[in-house]
């Protein structure tokens, strides 16, 4: 069975790409074991835009500290390695990388804001990077900004990369926007190459016994694909992008129904993060089973099959579906 797919215009052996997580991708030697596991590329753990800012902040203080001194005072300069700590290091992963696999390294870029650390972009494409996945993990709190504001800065971000680059560049989105087809089309003509659907935001949690609020890491389940799933398959073939899947991908068949939505890639972190990364051998082997059960010669056969654009009922993704839903359950099942 034949497993390759294109994305971002890179040449895939499989659909199943890791994706960012520290886990997978801060060592070289787990990176060049996914490789040998089956990997098809490799998304890098983000370069957070928080790191970025602190590296300018702490080069403005260390330049400008003791300039009312004597100019023999030499030791007032810094040392190149109290500037170099964060980004260099990342960018230097990116070397490492590349030179210890064959498959495509996508660094990743982690921010929001517009603003100066988006050159970063520039100087991970010369460290070797194959492709960006610009993270725009934002949750916006500010009672006095709207929503235009607020994807206004999306784009704008998204410019300001686009214009540091010319390697591909592709978004991992939040799925909470006004009219997210809407902000697909605008993301497409910014510049974005691909979108990665979807970002999941980790949420707080309480403990009442200790009065304190805390963060909950909680990997993705199944019931997690069908939101991505869904938007996949609305978008497919109406916007000018590749889309990967993300969340919830647990088994070959979850990508097999992602592939079918329209997605040309299905990240994985949680299953792997589970079950380890021999994993990907798993699924890689319930996809080849499927395909060859189905009587299917290659995925390229069925991206997009099942997306909007080519199903019969398209109501399926929309609302009308959801009284259908609501009715099946109630003539199922016997309440007592």
């Amino acid at each position: 069975m034949d497993l390759s797919t294109t994305y971002l215009g890179l040449n895939l052996r499989t659909p199943i790409v890791p994706s960012a997580a520290i886990p997978l991708s801060e060592e070289v030697d787990m990176i060049k074991r996914l490789e040998d596991v089956g990997a098809s590329a490799v998304v890098l753990h983000s370069l957070f835009e928080e790191q970025l800012l602190r590296e300018k902040f702490e080069l403005h203080h260390h330049m400008e500290y003791g300039t009312e001194s004597f100019a023999e005072a030499l030791s007032y300069f810094p040392e190149p390695d109290e500037l170099h700590t964060g980004p260099e290091i990342y960018l230097e992963h990116i070397r490492q990388a590349k030179t210890a696999v064959n498959i495509p390294i996508i660094a990743s870029l982690n921010g929001f804001s517009p603003g100066g650390w988006v050159e970063y972009g520039r100087l991970m494409q010369e460290a070797g990077a194959d492709a960006i996945e610009l993270n725009l993990y934002y949750v916006p709190t500010d009672f006095d900004r709207t929503g235009a504001e607020i994807e206004d800065d999306y784009l704008t971000t998204v410019r300001e990369v686009r214009a540091e680059v010319t390697i591909p560049l592709t978004l991992k989105l939040s799925p909470f926007f006004s009219n997210t087809a809407n902000m697909a089309k605008q993301l497409s003509e910014a510049g974005a190459n691909g979108l990665v659907m979807f970002n999941r935001f980790l949420q707080p949690d309480i403990d009442p016994e200790e009065l304190t609020a805390h963060p909950a890491s909680v990997l993705s389940n199944h019931h997690d694909m069908r939101l991505p799933m869904r938007w996949i398959a609305i978008l497919y073939g109406r916007v000018e992008v590749d889309l990967a899947a993300t969340g919830g991908i647990q088994r070959g068949i979850d990508g097999i129904k992602m592939l079918m939505a329209g997605a040309k890639v299905t990240h994985v972190c949680s299953a792997l993060l589970r079950h380890g990364v021999d994993h990907i051998r798993v699924m890689e082997s319930e996809m080849n089973h499927w395909l060859e059960e189905h009587e299917y010669e290659s995925v390229q056969q069925m991206i997009g099959s099942m997306s909007q654009l080519h199903c019969q009922d398209e109501s399926a993704y929309e609302r009308a579906q959801y009284m259908k839903a609501i009715t099946s359950y109630r003539a199922d099942h016997t309440l007592v």
